[in-house]
């Protein structure tokens, strides 16, 4: 392998843990809609709002990599048919972003992040909607790529490509780093970079998944030794 000048990383379960954090953006919304546009707040529940959000991806099959834009379609669908202003929709977005970038970083992520910024290219590549620096981890990255921005999402080669000419590197000179088996590790071999598949649970490869080179970590306080490891390291399958 070349050497390493640039790391690109997932954000969702590998920099932070999501688990409630949509749900309770979503009810911040609820809460939201019942206080000031009751008309929307009582006809839709969250539930409702979740299959009414299925209905906007299934018309509309070519945003499936824009989360946001799902997002924003299902409140003006919404807001539309209870008869609110346009600007509604637009309020409930921000309401939504905010509980949405309201996460709590893992342990190891920030000192992590401090050990590698200045010493390497950093780049968050992520198929959903958050914002870093929101989230106050922006000043770490050199860019944060989102498939929204891309028109298509990981596994897709053109997620890594977009990686690689933001950090003006060759791939074989980048590493991505990330939870998902399929969308993060399998995506990255695909495009010729490195991967490490941060496997918190100790899960095993998927079946329904070729296998490709990637070594695997159980937490990020790992990454620096693997980082450190022989040029050789990420041309194998880890066990």
């Amino acid at each position: 392998m070349s050497r390493l000048r640039a790391l690109s990383f997932d954000l969702d379960y590998t920099l932070w843990s999501l688990d409630q954090v949509i749900e309770r953006a979503e009810s911040r919304v609820h809460d939201f809609l019942l206080q000031h546009y009751p008309v929307v707040g009582e006809r839709y529940s969250p539930e409702l709002v979740l299959r009414e959000r299925q209905r906007v991806l299934e018309a509309a099959p070519d945003i499936a990599h824009d989360l946001g834009e799902i997002r924003l379609r299902t409140f003006r669908r919404i807001t539309d048919a209870a008869g609110a202003p346009a600007i509604a929709a637009r309020q409930a977005m921000r309401i939504f972003m905010a509980g949405r970038n309201d996460v709590q970083l893992y342990d190891e992520t920030q000192p992590l992040l401090d050990a590698l910024h200045g010493r390497y290219t950093l780049i968050a590549l992520t198929n959903g909607n958050a914002d870093v620096h929101r989230i106050g981890i922006g000043h770490y990255f050199a860019a944060s790529i989102l498939a929204s921005d891309v028109g298509a999402a990981k596994p897709a080669a053109p997620m890594f490509q977009a990686a690689i000419r933001t950090a003006n590197v060759a791939a074989a000179e980048m590493l991505h780093i990330g939870d998902d088996p399929e969308t993060d590790v399998f995506g990255a071999a695909q495009a010729g970079i490195g991967a490490v598949w941060l496997n918190r649970e100790g899960m095993p490869w998927p079946d329904r998944l070729p296998r490709v080179p990637y070594v695997e970590i159980r937490t990020l306080s790992q990454l620096p030794e693997i980082i450190q490891s022989p040029a050789g390291a990420f041309g194998r399958s880890a066990s």
